[in-house]
């Protein structure tokens, strides 16, 4: 990640300073002798930073990437998701974990980490949803893009770079990964027949072509989802996203995603109530 971010700073910057003419070997400048030199400085200077943050030399005072991880009660994977994270993520990534009042060990496990740049910790002592916790993680961000990652595994952080990358290189706002375009299997025929019914009233209300409305895979361009008011706690947060993104006209893409899913005896939490509760949030956002 770091040789693409820097290859295409100096691409940029060599675009901006030399142009071609067509049919012509002839090299021609378009601007002067000062602005030339300024901005390969620019340049050299954002590569030589993303040098010194990959290799530990300085903190990053910014961030490209910050990724959102709700947890509440996932003792047991909440470490492999953090670890799978930093191997995989760029070297400016910074993990914002909001610990939702979780009883099972997960808060004292956060506890006994040591204190590092990139990574926050939000502890709550209640739980209030999974809506509410991406809302806090929000506000704390600092990224250009915000991506959700969930603690218990269904989802491999390594797929949530297929997701976060089109906003990287500028072709969409909003991306989703859909668990339905990459061939990812779901033994619960109620979940898929579910998931099928929410996403496609969401896409009637919308006018969005999505396949996967309710998937926890979701990136944003970081400007764009801190600049929208969210009010859902639990996981209302997915049709309300949906719908006021919709709404603001944003370039919206899918890509596939990986999921293993979980049972209930596994401690899979979302339920029959909170897809009536979907519906509800569709119909009181549709015009977001």
């Amino acid at each position: 990640m770091a040789t693409k971010l820097e290859s295409d700073s100096l691409a940029t910057a060599a675009d901006d300073v030399f142009a071609v003419q067509q049919n012509t070997s002839q090299w021609q400048t378009k601007a002067s002798d000062g602005e030339m030199i300024d901005r390969i400085d620019e340049a050299l200077g954002l590569i030589a930073e993303a040098n010194s943050v990959a290799s530990g030399a300085i903190p990053a005072d910014h961030f490209d990437v910050s990724v959102i991880v709700p947890v509440f009660n996932e003792r047991d994977t909440l470490p492999k998701v953090i670890q799978r994270i930093e191997q995989v993520m760029p070297p400016a990534t910074e993990i914002i974990v909001v610990d939702d009042g979780s009883t099972d060990g997960t808060s004292q496990w956060l506890e006994s980490l040591p204190k590092r740049s990139g990574l926050t910790v939000l502890r709550r002592r209640a739980n209030h949803g999974k809506g509410s916790a991406v809302r806090l993680a929000i506000r704390h961000s600092r990224g250009r893009i915000v991506a959700i990652q969930d603690a218990d595994l269904e989802y491999d952080p390594a797929d949530l770079l297929r997701v976060i990358w089109p906003i990287l290189d500028g072709d969409a706002d909003v991306v989703y990964g859909s668990r339905y375009l990459g061939g990812s299997h779901d033994p619960s025929l109620t979940h898929r027949m579910g998931n099928w019914m929410l996403t496609a009233l969401s896409n009637q209300l919308t006018g969005l072509r999505l396949t996967d409305m309710e998937t926890c895979h979701k990136a944003f361009d970081g400007d764009l989802i801190r600049g929208i008011s969210l009010r859902e706690c639990r996981f209302g947060f997915e049709p309300e996203i949906t719908a006021k993104v919709a709404t603001g006209q944003y370039q919206v893409l899918e890509v596939p995603t990986g999921y293993q899913s979980r049972g209930y005896s596994e401690g899979k939490k979302i339920g029959w109530k909170d897809a009536v509760s979907a519906l509800g949030c569709m119909w009181r956002y549709r015009n977001g």
